[in-house]
């Protein structure tokens, strides 16, 4: 086993998860949408991907949960709500790709691509409602909302069946809807409450994925040892760098990843990325014109979310 991990192919898993790392720890987001595309471009198949992503993500999340809930941060009834939704569906979509008809990989492919579009579609409105906070004054209520249980276990059941299937969802479907349902949840709770309820929810997708697929020790070590440096660097780089560019970077990626998947040719995926590069800073800046706001501000502090995993 231990010769594996000497190979190409792991010191490249390497090397990637610690850049994917730097990138969480920058931004706050979550890796599971970036490192599971990123492991299958290196030539792992999609299904031992998402596995061991998610193995690795369990691990990371864990550590995580337990900074926040030092802090007193998570919303406990709010995270265990979710739990009662997430758990079982992450579980039960970890075995989705056994009725998929035909290639297995193929159709893990056009989810994790529908899944990739729909995480930076969400990951841009997160944006959006960030710069609302941020003219609105940037003040964050003490008190905690009241819960909607039935709405909150759905929201849980929906990321947690994306997740199982994908290893993306905890970020981005189960972080956006948590925004618009408790839009008066501070940050810290926000990100604190999705930390704790994601632990069990990674850990019931990794299970799952392992009965199903194994783990693949080149792949999975290389994860653990690359993103924990990388994201605690990342962390501590985060005041000096410009979150506004590093976050439109991300979006490109997320949609060049996912029309990747989806069987895009090189020439529109040099169009697509060109006209985002070109056009995203322009349409941007008329938004934050329209909430009062200078067009172009690198101030990477403005209501920066907490570090968070995926």
């Amino acid at each position: 086993m231990f010769a594996d991990l000497l190979t190409h192919d792991a010191l490249s898993v390497l090397v990637v998860s610690f850049g994917i790392g730097i990138v969480v720890g920058l931004t706050g987001m979550g890796g599971g949408a970036l490192m599971t595309p990123a492991l299958i471009f290196l030539g792992v198949p999609p299904t031992t991907a998402v596995a061991n992503d998610l193995v690795a993500a369990s691990v990371n999340k864990s550590v995580g949960a337990a900074v926040h809930w030092r802090h007193g941060s998570p919303n406990v009834r709010l995270a265990t709500y979710l739990i009662i939704g997430s758990v079982p569906c992450a579980f039960l979509g970890t075995f989705v790709h056994k009725l998929a008809p035909g290639d297995t990989d193929h159709f893990l492919k056009m989810v994790l691509g529908g899944a990739l579009l729909f995480a930076a579609a969400s990951y841009m409105f997160r944006m959006y409602l960030q710069l609302r906070q941020v003219a609105a004054g940037n003040v964050a209520p003490e008190d905690d909302p009241d819960l909607k249980p039935l709405l909150t276990v759905f929201i849980g059941a929906l990321g947690g069946l994306l997740v199982g299937i994908t290893s993306v969802g905890s970020g981005s479907v189960i972080m956006i809807a948590l925004l618009l349902v408790y839009p008066t949840l501070s940050a810290v709770k926000l990100v604190g409450t999705d930390l704790l309820q994601a632990v069990p929810l990674v850990l019931a997708a990794a299970i799952g994925q392992v009965l199903n697929h194994g783990v693949d020790w080149a792949v999975l070590i290389p994860l653990i040892l690359g993103g924990t440096p990388g994201t605690f660097l990342g962390s501590r780089m985060a005041r000096w760098v410009s979150q506004s560019v590093i976050r439109r970077g991300i979006v490109i990626m997320l949609t060049l990843s996912g029309a990747k998947m989806l069987g895009a040719d090189a020439t529109f995926l040099l169009l697509l990325g060109g006209a985002m590069l070109l056009l995203g800073p322009l349409l941007w800046g008329f938004i934050r014109q329209s909430r009062g706001l200078a067009p172009f501000d690198n101030n990477a502090a403005a209501w920066r979310l907490p570090e968070r995993s995926e």
